[in-house]
């Protein structure tokens, strides 16, 4: 036991050193998180220490799910419905080019170019296409672009994107059972019911009992990702829809949101970032380095050539429009997802898969730090809320 906790207290205090490097050279901290873990990951090989590291061990695995779990819900705790509703058009368009131009641009890539075959680059196709939800909201909250209008809208079209990556996986490769209609009938249940029984728990309980809408929301997210994983789904999915879902319920408290984001971006994320880079194989990407720059710029100029002329149409400043496109060029969550689902169902190499995820990897990080550096929308910046400042009365008074 005593080895967990000093692995443990090690992963905090890369958390710890990534964050202050972070402030030190101006980047976002889940950026940093990434690149420490993979230089950690690559001293690791170096002296014959991977496995010492347990990046796939259950606690590990346990704790950065339930991160990504939390970030995505956050993300979709964002987004009202009411205010989307105006932005339907802008979401869709942009989230559906996002994900059918690297789709095809990535795939032809990997079937002309490198030479892999039909069902390798579809696969390649599927994993390359995604836009990181928690690469992006980590960035929006940081900057405090999540509660502008600007904000927003880059986050709804990160989710149809999203759900476009999973809809083609499934499509292509795991074809719908039995299990995945339970699944989206148990979805659609619950995004009618679920409001009304959060507002009557906490209307009932809430300053009557020790977090219980925390363990309410949690017990929620956990049960819908357990039977997503039971249905071939991913439980990042139904995390985002329970976040919209009780989005106008969250905007009621802005003090329990601020709680949950400090668990989150204090104890869970950290270690999602850290360990997404230390599984980059860079001894692969080493031995195949025209593969891997062909997918990764394969994946970022179909995307910037899709995308920008796009978000021309609903977008007039020139920095708010190169930021939108960097940042819809980023991939991580789904994008690792997908490529793990190919090595698993032996539909591509451990080679395949690193030189996959290696891209994947490298468009979190070089987009975003483009973007930051270039292009970083200044006339929207507001200054994010500390998560010990103290919140406002009416963070605190029950509005419902």
């Amino acid at each position: 036991m005593e080895s967990i906790y000093l692995l443990a207290a090690f992963w905090f205090f890369a958390a710890v050193l990534s964050t202050i490097l972070a402030n030190r050279l101006k980047i976002s901290i889940a950026l940093m998180e990434i690149i420490v873990g993979a230089a950690i990951g690559y001293a690791a090989y170096y002296f014959n220490l991977l496995d010492n590291l347990s990046l796939n061990a259950d606690w590990m695995k346990l704790l950065t799910g339930v991160g990504a779990i939390m970030l995505t819900f956050l993300a979709g705790a964002e987004l009202n419905p009411d205010a989307m509703k105006s932005k339907i058009k802008e979401v869709s368009v942009i989230g559906l080019v996002g994900f059918f131009a690297p789709f095809i641009g990535c795939s032809l890539v990997a079937y002309y170019i490198i030479g892999w075959n039909l069902q390798v680059s579809l696969l390649c196709g599927i994993a390359l296409s995604t836009t990181s939800m928690a690469v992006v909201y980590a960035v929006m909250l940081e900057y405090g672009f999540n509660t502008t209008e600007f904000g927003k809208g880059v986050l709804g079209a990160c989710f149809i994107n999203d759900l476009g990556t999973v809809i083609a996986l499934g499509l292509i490769f795991a074809p719908f059972t039995y299990k995945t209609f339970i699944f989206i009938g148990a979805t659609i249940v619950l995004s009618i019911f679920l409001r009304p029984m959060t507002d009557y728990i906490i209307k009932r309980f809430a300053y009557k009992t020790a977090a219980i809408r925390a363990k309410w929301v949690i017990f929620i997210l956990l049960t819908m990702g357990v039977l997503a994983l039971w249905s071939g789904s991913e439980p990042v999915l139904p995390a985002y829809i329970i976040g919209m879902v009780l989005a106008r319920t969250m905007e009621k408290d802005g003090h329990f949101v601020r709680r949950l984001r400090t668990l989150t971006i204090g104890f869970l994320t950290p270690l999602y970032f850290l360990r997404a880079g230390a599984l980059v194989s860079i001894p692969a990407l080493i031995a195949a380095p025209v593969f891997f720059v062909l997918l990764f710029f394969g994946k970022v100029i179909s995307k910037i050539f899709g995308l920008y002329p796009a978000i021309r149409n609903f977008r007039d400043d020139k920095r708010e429009k190169w930021y939108y496109t960097l940042l819809m060029s980023t991939g991580l969550t789904f994008g690792t997802i997908s490529a793990l689902y190919g090595l698993t169902n032996n539909i591509i190499s451990q080679e395949q898969y690193s030189l996959i995820v290696g891209a994947v990897i490298a468009s979190a990080v070089i987009p975003t730090l483009i973007a930051n550096n270039f292009f970083l929308p200044k006339h929207l910046l507001e200054k994010p809320f500390l998560d010990d400042q103290v919140p406002d009365e009416k963070d605190i008074i029950n509005k419902l």
